[in-house]
């Protein structure tokens, strides 16, 4: 579960209910035909701009990624490829057959070696999985921009709409207040939905894809150097390169620490 998700959504709805019931009930920003011409037209143009089957894909993708923390550690993929190697060395590669990977992706990798498929077949048939899975991702980033910038321009519509209905019966002076109330809901509607929902979706998504495509990347390294049965020494340093750049100058400085105690004696 991402927990900062639930908690930014939990917020930002307690925040928008809790402002609007120290002012006034919330009756009073409840109004079915604006919300309809909001969700409407915006699932209308969404509609309009990308396949139904991608537009409701991305609903599923978005739900999944923006509640679920399904990324791995950097280090944990790192230690876990250091133990493959050494099996792998000691033992063979069809040693790694028995081994449990729970990340699909690795899983698949070391199934291809074991099988016993050449390096470029491997990495050929990964690489096709991982775009197949970012190109998924963006598509549903671009899927959940397209609902933030339609809900507010549909609010604004609805706004018109109810502007040009006041206009039209201002017989009674008194009513030209609660009208203009309820034509600025949909202004409302459409600038919560936006940027409440829709566009922190899509940035999360955006943030994950790029999570992803690391993990992926270092994972598609470190089968390469398994498959050649390279040294987990030599593997270790190669992939301290996908680390944060923070982790990486702490270890050397780690190492410089241990370098400056061992020559002290001396």
């Amino acid at each position: 579960m991402d927990f900062a998700t639930l908690i930014g959504l939990v917020v930002g709805i307690a925040v928008v209910v809790g402002a609007i019931m120290v002012g006034s009930g919330l009756d009073l920003f409840l109004n079915l035909p604006g919300f309809l011409i909001v969700v409407g037209g915006t699932l209308a143009a969404t509609f309009v701009k990308f396949p139904l089957q991608n537009v409701f894909s991305a609903f599923k993708i978005g739900a999944m990624t923006a509640l679920k923390n399904v990324q791995q550690d950097p280090r944990d993929l790192i230690d876990t490829s250091l133990e493959l190697a050494e099996i792998a060395r000691k033992s063979g590669l069809l040693a790694l057959e028995s081994v449990d990977i729970k990340n699909a992706f690795f899983k698949r990798g070391i199934k291809l070696c074991v099988d016993g498929h050449p390096l470029e077949v491997i990495r050929n048939a990964l690489m096709r999985d991982m775009e197949l899975s970012i190109h998924r991702h963006d598509e549903g980033a671009r899927i959940f921009k397209a609902i933030g910038d339609s809900a507010p321009a549909f609010g604004m519509i609805g706004t018109l709409v109810g502007l040009v209905q006041m206009l039209a019966n201002m017989d009674d002076p008194q009513t030209i207040g609660p009208a203009m109330a309820v034509a600025l809901l949909t202004t409302l509607y459409g600038a919560v939905i936006a940027n409440l929902l829709a566009l922190p979706v899509a940035d999360k998504l955006e943030s994950k894809t790029e999570e992803e495509r690391l993990s992926k990347e270092l994972i598609l390294e470190a089968i390469t150097q398994i498959h050649d049965r390279q040294s987990p020494m030599i593997i270790a340093d190669i992939l301290e390169g996908f680390l944060p750049e923070a982790q990486r100058e702490r270890d050397d400085e780690d190492d410089d620490e241990g370098n400056e105690v061992e020559e002290a004696p001396a």
